[in-house]
C-alpha cells in the first residue's frame, strides 16, 4: 500500500495504525499515539511524530519495543518486514558455522542487555552486522539502549519508504510507471572567497539592503542524482556506472571555483548542469542549499567605526536558501523546479498582536488575547515567472533573501496582527507587490509565543514571560499574484 501525505492526513485512527503500526515491530501503540499529531505538512513531520512517541515512552514500554524484535540471523518467527530485511542482508543463507556464531553472539548480547541486538540491516552484509554486534556488546547498558532505540527508528524510516510517497510520485506509482530511485551527498560545505558581488537589485522602501559583497560566499549543499541506468546498482550491486558520492562532493567544490555568478540559485543550476554534461548516465539532478550567512564586523576608521572587509562573524541567525532541480530531455537540459528562500527567521513583537473570536467549546482553555507578545518562527520561499531571474543577478530582477526578510520585519511592525495566518498573508501580498517578477510565495510558520507569568511587573508596563509548553501551532500557506486583485 502506497500513500501520499494528503491521504495519510485523511486516515482514520484504525486505518492509520493499520498502515504505520508495522513500522515498529509488534508495537502498534507507536502509530496509535502519533495519529493525533496530524495533519502533516511534510514527510519529515510524520517521521518525527512516530519517532517522538518512541522516545516519549517510559522505560518499560521502550524495553517491550526492543524485546519485540527478533534476534538477527536466527530461525525464529518474525514479521514479514523482518524476514525480508534479514534476507536482504544475507542472514537467511548462513552456513552452519555462521549460524552458530550468530547464535552465541546474540545470546551473549541478550544476557548483557536483556533485549536482543537490533540493527537496521538495509544495505548491510552479514559481515558488517557481525562486526557491529561484536563491537556493541561491550557498551554500557544505558548507552546501548539509546543506540538500539535509534536503530529501531532507523528501521521504521526504511519501512516507511515503502508506504509513503510524495504527491507526484504517488500518481506515478499507482499507474505502475515509475519508481523512486536516487542517491547523493549531503552536507557538502562550500566556502568561496571573493565571489562576484550581488548588485543591481530592485530597491524597495521596506529594506535598506542594496547588495552583498560576497567576499565570503558559503553554502551547505545537498545533491541527489537519478537515472534508469543506476537500476542495476540497486538490484545487482553493479557499480559500473555509479559515480561515488565522494566524487560528487569534490565535483561541486571544484565547480565553486569556476562559477562566475553571484546567486546561490545560479550556482546550483551551474553545478547541476555540469553534472549532467559530465555524466551521461545521469538524467536528473536536484540540489538544495542553505547559505551560510556572515556578518561584517565594524572596525575603527577615519570617520569613526566603519564596516571592514577582512574579518567576518559566522551568523547563527536566519539564512538564505535555494533549490534547483534539472532534467535531461530530448531537447537538452531543462530546469524543472527552482526556489529561493529564507529559513529560521525568528520574529518577536512585544505588543500589537491579538488572537480572539476563535471557536470556543468544551475543549477550549486558551483565553482570548487582544494585546499579546507574538513570537514566530518563519520560513519563506519563492519562485519566479522567469527562472533566469533567479540565476543571473545581472538581469536586475533577482530578489534577495534579505529584502524578503525586511518586508516581513516591516509588515510585522506596521500592522496589528489578529492572527499569524493574517500576518503571513499580508507579508506575501507586500512581497508580490514589490516584486512582480515573482510567481509564487510560500510560508511555513510556527507559533512560539511565550507564556505569560505576570501581567504587570512591579514598576513600569513590563510583563514576565517564560518559554511555551512543548506543543506549538503551525501554519502553511502559498500565494500568487491573484492575491493582489483588488489592492
Amino acid at each position: 500500500m502506497a500513500l501520499t501525505l494528503q491521504e495519510v492526513n485523511e486516515l482514520t485512527l484504525e486505518r492509520f495504525v493499520e498502515a504505520f503500526g508495522p513500522l515498529f515491530e509488534h508495537s502498534p501503540w507507536v502509530a496509535e499515539r502519533a495519529w493525533s499529531s496530524r495533519p502533516y505538512i511534510a514527510k519529515q513531520d510524520l517521521i518525527s511524530s512516530l519517532e517522538r512517541e518512541v522516545w516519549r515512552a517510559d522505560r518499560e514500554e521502550q524495553l517491550a519495543l526492543l524485546r519485540a524484535h527478533p534476534d538477527l540471523g536466527t530461525r525464529v518467527r518474525m514479521t514479514d518486514h523482518s524476514v525480508n530485511e534479514q534476507a536482504g542482508a544475507g542472514l537467511n543463507q548462513l552456513s552452519p558455522e555462521e549460524y552458530e556464531q550468530f547464535l552465541q553472539l546474540n545470546k551473549a548480547y541478550t544476557d548483557a542487555f536483556q533485549f536482543p541486538f537490533i540493527m537496521a540491516v538495509k544495505g548491510q552484509t552479514k559481515e558488517t552486522i557481525r562486526e557491529a554486534l561484536s563491537y556493541r556488546i561491550h557498551r554500557e547498558v544505558k548507552e546501548e539502549m539509546g543506540k538500539a532505540l535509534q536503530e529501531v527508528c532507523k528501521i521504521g524510516r526504511f519501512r516507511l519508504e515503502a508506504v509513503l510517497v510524495d504527491e507526484a510520485e504517488g500518481i506515478a506509482m499507482k499507474n505502475g510507471s515509475e519508481r523512486i530511485m536516487y542517491y547523493g551527498k549531503g552536507d557538502v560545505w562550500v566556502y568561496r572567497s571573493y565571489a562576484k558581488p550581488l548588485t543591481n537589485l530592485t530597491l524597495i522602501p521596506e529594506s535598506s539592503f542594496v547588495g552583498r559583497d560576497n567576499i565570503l560566499f558559503g553554502m551547505n549543499i545537498k545533491v541527489a542524482v537519478s537515472g534508469e541506468k543506476f537500476f542495476t546498482s540497486f538490484t545487482e550491486g553493479d557499480n559500473t556506472l555509479v559515480v561515488a558520492t565522494d566524487s560528487m562532493k569534490n565535483f561541486i567544490l571544484r565547480k565553486a571555483g569556476e562559477y562566475e555568478g553571484a546567486t546561490a540559485e545560479g550556482f546550483l543550476a551551474f553545478a547541476s548542469r555540469k553534472l549532467l554534461e559530465t555524466y551521461p548516465q545521469m538524467t536528473g539532478v536536484k540540489m538544495t542549499a542553505d547559505q551560510v550567512a556572515f556578518d561584517v564586523l565594524p572596525v575603527p576608521g577615519a570617520q569613526g567605526f566603519e564596516n571592514g572587509n577582512l574579518v567576518y562573524r559566522y551568523s547563527q541567525n536566519e539564512h538564505p536558501t535555494a533549490k534547483v532541480e534539472i532534467t535531461r530531455t530530448d531537447d537538452g537540459i531543462a530546469i524543472l523546479e527552482h526556489e529561493g528562500g529564507i529559513a529560521d527567521l525568528k520574529l518577536i513583537k512585544v505588543k500589537g498582536s491579538s488572537f480572539a473570536g476563535f471557536v470556543r467549546d468544551e475543549y477550549t482553555t486558551l483565553p482570548e488575547s487582544y494585546d499579546r507578545p507574538l513570537f514566530i518562527f518563519l520560513d519563506i520561499a519563492w519562485s519566479y515567472e522567469e527562472v533566469e531571474d533567479a540565476l543571473d543577478s545581472d538581469l536586475g530582477r533577482y530578489v534577495a533573501a534579505e529584502q524578503i526578510r525586511d518586508i516581513a520585519h516591516t509588515v510585522f511592525h506596521e500592522q496589528h496582527s489578529p492572527s499569524i495566518q493574517n500576518l503571513i498573508y499580508r507579508i506575501g501580498q507586500r512581497a508580490l507587490l514589490r516584486f512582480p517578477q515573482l510567481k509564487e510565495v510560500r510560508f511555513e510558520s510556527n507559533n512560539r509565543t511565550w507564556e505569560t507569568i505576570l501581567e504587570q511587573a512591579t514598576t513600569g508596563e513590563g510583563k514576565v514571560f517564560t518559554e511555551p509548553r512543548p506543543p506549538y501551532g503551525f501554519q502553511g500557506f502559498s500565494m500568487t499574484k491573484r492575491d493582489l486583485e483588488g489592492l
